[in-house]
């Protein structure tokens, strides 16, 4: 790849091979030298992973009165031994009557293991957390980074160029604090004025052309630019080394990929504090992994979950549209991870 932001894909790959290539490129979270460190294989597409089904109504008197998620793993029909790279994190802690939920969505060679690794900690750490009652952001930030540092310390996990997302809510009363790290998002939907609903995100996806991401990654000798083939830009911005044309990152923050860190990309959770139903009815809280949201806007998300009666029937139905978009446009399916809480508000 040149260092003037452009690169000639090689013509080493059979037609068909190139094809299904060119078609998957430009959604991978990490490139390099144009090779696809990320691999897909197939899967049924109506298998179901039974441990990562959950749905509950919330105790405690949670703003929220039910929720679920479900984490599905992709298709295509190149890589065999790919796992489900995604994770999603559904927990209530009676004593401070707070409820988490957080999506994951791990890429490299060793995702799977980021993502499952911040998994099995982040609840446990979190409740545990001395400023967790009074200072939930502080209590998120050191537990992030504390999470981080015991994920790149272990030397069974490749975190070079793996890492993942990050995005949670963590609901106590009225009040959700979303902590964002990356380009999975949470958006909420309200009542509006004509009986419909209307969405609205809660993060920013993380993505390295924003001004002030692209800015601080260029400040630490990184540099951003969209790869570019024999047919023109293919794909989104990525984030680079200054010397070498590494690791590509499609996202400007990310958890663990050491190497992409060093040329800017951050760990640094972005934090909103949101208060439900402040002069307007929320009725729908959704988390995701970007195998939603390529192909999906926030206000498709929630047209077809305000259809439903359960967060269960809203996840399905989600990811199976999200599903059948992807093998129409790409032919491949990304791991999709979603997580669909109602408000006590009946529709």
């Amino acid at each position: 790849m040149s260092s003037k932001g452009s690169s000639r894909a090689t013509g080493a790959a059979g037609k068909d091979d190139g094809k299904n290539l060119k078609q998957t490129r430009r959604r991978l979270s990490v490139m390099s030298d144009n090779k696809l460190i990320e691999g897909m294989d197939s899967v049924n597409l109506d298998d179901k992973e039974p441990e990562t089904v959950a749905a509950a109504p919330a105790t405690g008197g949670f703003i929220v009165n039910s929720y679920g998620g479900y984490s599905k793993k992709g298709y295509a029909p190149y890589n065999p031994k790919k796992k489900n790279q995604d994770a999603l994190i559904m927990a209530e802690d009676p004593k401070t009557r707070s409820l988490l939920l957080c999506v994951l969505d791990g890429h490299g060679e060793d995702g799977d293991k980021v993502a499952q690794s911040i998994k099995g900690k982040l609840a446990s750490y979190l409740f545990k957390h001395r400023e967790f009652a009074t200072n939930v952001k502080a209590a998120i930030t050191d537990v992030v980074a504390k999470i981080e540092g015991e994920v790149l310390r272990d030397m069974s996990i490749e975190t070079d160029f793996s890492g993942t997302t990050f995005t949670c809510c963590l609901i106590r009363g009225n009040t959700c604090i979303c902590a964002n790290i990356g380009d999975s998002r949470s958006t909420v939907g309200y009542r509006n004025d004509s009986g419909g609903i209307t969405a609205v995100a809660l993060t920013e996806d993380h993505k390295p052309d924003l001004p002030a991401e692209k800015a601080r990654i260029e400040a630490k000798g990184g540099r951003v630019f969209a790869v570019e083939y024999d047919d023109g830009v293919d794909g989104p911005p990525r984030v680079w080394l200054g010397h070498m044309d590494v690791p590509g990152l499609a996202m400007s923050r990310s958890l663990c990929d050491a190497v992409a860190h060093s040329a800017g990309v951050s760990s640094e959770p972005e934090f909103v504090e949101y208060e439900f139903s402040q002069g307007r009815e929320d009725l729908i809280l959704v988390l995701a992994s970007d195998g939603l949201w390529e192909f999906m806007s926030d206000q498709e998300v929630m047209d077809i979950a305000v259809g439903t009666t359960e967060p269960r029937y809203a996840v399905d139905k989600l990811i199976s549209e999200a599903n059948e978009r992807w093998m129409r446009e790409e032919q491949v399916i990304d791991d999709t991870t979603v997580c669909v809480a109602f408000g006590l508000v009946i529709w």
